[in-house]
């Protein structure tokens, strides 16, 4: 066994197999994906729908005779390992390193969101595993002394907020409204996005002035003390920066208080807006501003579908899922383009040339979301999301008017409309 195990050693050194064992010529059966999502808790409802965004990506491409796998010349169908970690980081731990140690995946996805993705950085990189990141833009996660991790489907939540804070030091202040309120949970995504928006509005020469600044837990599930809080500082803004959860509550909350607030602003109600019109309603959403998102915007995808084409399809697979339809949907079915394009790409299936050839897409990859686009650590910088106002219909939809940056622009915003 000794001596069969330095052989092994021996010829993948010398570049005949590879880490898995295959003889470095010889195509595999298949190309193993592994991932985690949640299908209860917290983190539910934006995981669910990254995994059925991927799964259908995965399914299309099997029905064509799978990915093209540029080290062996040929398309070889993908396998997806996807299991269940309830939410729950540290069920998290335990199934990455068995997706590492025992499936011996070929390509490692983690779960969606700061939180959980957290869990997977250290990991991957201890095993030297590259991780395909969809959601987690937690500026932690990216470093120039670990190259085990590139951000695929949204912006880094350093990068994220820069048209909200913009627009606050630009046509919100010129309506005369300056004093500005900060509630945030206090997670890597939500926690940077505030640090973010924090610094730029505290720059020399910015005109707006931060009256409340305040972190909660990601659990809080009554926002109803904290709300009479804000409006004792009687701010011009109100930013809640919050998971799906978060922002349910606290529009809920805010609509039974009957308080009033020039500005609101919130993120899931353009990420996930389907999801934030079921449980809150129109009436409560008109006149929330929130980041406008592919689901509202229209790319010419130059990979995959268009956001049309990809929603038809969705439908057409999960129509009786009960998962709803939003932005993490189109996050996963981008995860799953990247991976396909990197595949088709990569001078061998070692992590290492898999990271080179996702970093060679930077800049060129056109989706049904916008430009990928890379910075050295591997947080994404393109993709940004513009601002936009939600406005109630006579039919209990809402849609969206771009108000930020001007050359998106499609109306102006309401004010005083909360």
């Amino acid at each position: 066994m000794v001596r069969w195990t330095w052989l092994i050693l021996l010829l993948a050194m010398l570049g005949l197999i590879d880490s898995r064992g295959w003889a470095a010529d010889v195509a595999p059966s298949e190309i193993r994906i592994g991932h985690l999502h949640a299908s209860t808790g917290p983190y539910a409802s934006i995981s669910m729908p990254v995994y059925l965004g991927l799964k259908l990506w995965i399914d299309q491409v099997n029905a064509q005779g799978g990915a093209m796998v540029k080290p062996f010349g040929k398309k070889i169908p993908l396998r997806l390992i996807s299991y269940d970690d309830q939410s729950n980081p540290g069920t998290e731990a335990t199934l990455v390193n068995q997706l590492i140690t025992q499936d011996k995946v070929d390509i490692l996805i983690c779960d969606s969101g700061s939180v959980l993705t957290a869990v997977c950085v250290p990991i991957a990189r201890e095993h030297k595993m590259f991780l395909f990141d969809p959601t987690g833009t937690g500026a932690a996660f990216f470093s120039k002394d670990n190259p085990y991790i590139a951000l695929l489907a949204d912006p880094v939540s350093t990068v994220w907020p820069r048209y909200l804070w913009e627009f606050l030091k630009t046509d919100v202040a010129a309506a005369g409204l300056k004093r500005v309120a900060i509630l945030y949970s206090t997670n890597d995504f939500t926690g940077t996005q505030a640090n973010a928006v924090r610094n730029a509005l505290k720059e020399k020469g910015s005109p707006a002035q931060i009256v409340f600044d305040q972190g909660v837990p990601t659990s809080t599930s009554n926002y109803t003390v904290l709300i009479n809080n804000i409006a004792a500082t009687n701010p011009d803004v109100v930013l809640e920066l919050g998971y799906v959860g978060n922002d349910i509550a606290f529009l809920r909350n805010l609509q039974d208080s009957g308080v009033k607030f020039p500005m609101v602003f919130t993120l899931y109600p353009g990420i996930e807006t389907p999801t934030l019109l079921k449980n809150v309603g129109a009436a409560a959403l008109d006149g929330v501003f929130s980041y406008v998102t592919a689901l509202a915007m229209s790319y010419q995808p130059e990979v995959g579908m268009t956001e049309q084409q990809f929603h038809a399809a969705w439908e057409k697979a999960y129509a009786h899922s009960g998962v709803e339809y939003g932005w993490n949907a189109l996050a996963g079915y981008l995860t799953g383009l990247v991976v396909g394009e990197a595949l088709a790409r990569t001078e061998s299936m070692a992590q290492l040339d898999l990271r080179k050839a996702v970093f060679s897409l930077s800049g060129k990859l056109k989706t049904l979301i916008g430009t990928f686009q890379l910075n050295d650590e591997g947080a994404q910088i393109g993709e940004l999301t513009p601002i936009g106002q939600l406005a109630a219909d006579s039919k209990g939809g809402v849609h969206f008017v771009v108000v930020y940056p001007h050359d998106v622009a499609t109306g102006q915003p309401r004010f005083n409309a909360r």
